[in-house]
């Protein structure tokens, strides 16, 4: 009976691409066209932030980035370039109001953060100051962090971390500027940050760029406490895309 109705649901409401709409063979799938233009975070990646690396190698190795900048943090990893697909469904998450892909997205920084994530892990979201967040109404970096939490089986806190001021978008903008916004930008919660003392924590945002975001949260993290704190995104910006 039941894999009756499911075959009669199936008919009315057959699976679709969650970018595109056009039908697929699963649910919560992409269809082979978009699936080509989504380059994913695979084989050889930068052990401190996931970015592709050419050739092979042990899996210790570092990009160009992060052999130059001091990150405050171990290791690091992110499902997607941000480019092609990729830079269409998070733009769709953030812009767009399409929650609907969480489950998707989420569950592919999972199995991305496979080395990192762990039921004894915490997952805590870059936070948004609370005038953005009004505006957006939803963070989207709290969003894929539970969402990746429940696929591992891990514990999240979605405020963990909070933002002390808003700070200018920073799109466009280089490396220095970038660091200088979020200086001192983000804190421990007063009270749930307590959370992260004596934890193993991964901070998670939709997008890393020059990691400034990340740093100022893996700060705020380590001054809570947290023993060892990872990183992991969604996608990942890199120069050759």
């Amino acid at each position: 009976m039941l894999a009756a109705m499911e075959s009669a649901v199936r008919l009315i409401y057959p699976p679709r691409c969650v970018l595109c709409g056009d039908l697929t063979e699963a649910d919560f799938a992409l269809c082979p066209l978009c699936w080509g233009e989504t380059r994913f975070a695979a084989g050889l990646c930068c052990d401190q932030c996931g970015a592709p690396l050419p050739g092979e190698g042990d899996g210790s190795e570092r990009c160009d980035d992060c052999l130059v900048l001091a990150r405050p943090w171990g290791r690091g990893r992110s499902a997607l370039v941000y480019a092609g697909g990729g830079r269409r469904m998070v733009l769709a998450l953030k812009h767009g109001d399409r929650t609907d892909l969480v489950r998707t997205l989420g569950g592919w920084m999972a199995r991305a953060g496979r080395g990192i994530l762990g039921p004894d892990v915490l997952l805590v979201p870059v936070p948004l100051h609370p005038l953005r967040l009004l505006r957006r109404r939803y963070n989207q970096a709290a969003l894929l962090a539970g969402a990746a939490a429940r696929a591992v089986g891990a514990a999240h806190c979605p405020d963990a971390l909070i933002r002390l001021r808003a700070t200018r978008p920073l799109d466009g903008h280089g490396r220095e500027a970038r660091f200088a916004a979020l200086d001192g930008a983000i804190a421990p919660h007063p009270r749930r940050g307590a959370l992260m003392r004596g934890r193993s924590v991964v901070i998670v945002d939709d997008v890393m760029t020059s990691g400034a975001t990340l740093a100022a949260s893996a700060e705020a993290a380590r001054r809570a406490g947290a023993a060892r704190i990872d990183v992991l995104t969604l996608a990942r910006v890199v120069k050759d895309a």
